[in-house]
């Protein structure tokens, strides 16, 4: 009977524990970051509107540009460079242009790097989304992730229609990208450009932000590790780094306001700029 009671007594403590466990898993995932869809409408409202934003003042500042585009074979050995620095900058008129400081003759295979690279080098590597292109997006909220000192609100990306390369040369970014929780605008991002061809892949691309002049996060480093798979079976290994420095004002200033009370003062959060830290 003693032994009967002991088993009695061991099974509803198991069953009290399974059931408890359940409710505080359920309780934490509402706590972990569920938001309403009209809060949901709200984030993606202003990180969006503020994307075209520093869009808009990164055209008025100088910077530099360093990438570097390696093929790797067995080992991890480069078997393969394309390097170029540049300086982006404005002549006497005020216009754009890219001054070329450093390019040695690329010793990659001629499929590593094709125009649609290079348009995304400029476009959607550095900032994911170009503002234009907003409303062709899907954006799906998939929580909450802490980064360092950040508190981050974290989007699947995705266009609405999957481009076709035969008909368009338009580029667009799939992939992910992390969202202050404080300031609601992107600090991070990790995705590739599409369309893509039987003969012409893309790597993933991690991008992160850093905020200068301590108003706009503006792209600072993209790192891509990957091996991509082409029809005919030939696998390509590639490695890119790209780093954006020496940002400097050149032309006259954008001004940033709060998406939901243009009139208002931009509120001080009490935090010292920070960033997801880089690999």
């Amino acid at each position: 009977m003693v032994i009967r009671k002991q088993i009695l007594v061991f099974t509803f403590l198991l069953l009290f524990l399974s059931t408890a466990s359940r409710v505080w898993a359920q309780g934490s995932n509402n706590n972990s970051g569920s938001l309403s869809q009209a809060e949901v409408d709200r984030i993606i409202k202003n990180f969006t509107a503020k994307e075209g934003q520093f869009r808009q003042a990164l055209n008025l500042y100088s910077f530099k540009r360093d990438a570097i585009i390696q093929s790797l074979g067995m080992g991890g050995q480069i078997t393969g460079e394309y390097h170029r620095v540049s300086y982006f900058t404005f002549d006497d008129q005020g216009n754009r242009y890219e001054k070329i400081s450093y390019f040695p003759m690329p010793s990659v295979p001629a499929q590593m790097v094709t125009q649609e690279d290079l348009d995304d080098l400029g476009g959607i590597e550095p900032f994911a989304l170009e503002p234009s292109k907003i409303p062709q997006y899907n954006f799906k909220y998939v929580g909450k992730e802490k980064i360092d000192e950040l508190s981050l609100y974290v989007f699947d990306v995705s266009p609405k229609v999957m481009p076709d390369a035969k008909k368009t040369r338009e580029r667009f970014f799939i992939g992910r990208v992390w969202v202050d929780d404080q300031d609601l605008l992107i600090v991070k991002t990790k995705g590739k450009g599409v369309p893509e061809t039987k003969t012409n892949k893309f790597p993933t691309v991690e991008t992160y932000r850093e905020q200068i002049d301590g108003r706009y996060w503006f792209p600072t480093y993209s790192y891509a590790d990957e091996e991509l798979l082409f029809e005919n079976g030939d696998p390509l290994h590639i490695r890119m780094k790209v780093r954006y420095s020496d940002f400097a004002p050149a032309r006259a200033d954008v001004k940033i306001i709060e998406i939901d009370d243009p009139d208002a003062p931009k509120k001080d959060t009490k935090r010292p700029p920070t960033s997801p830290r880089k690999p």
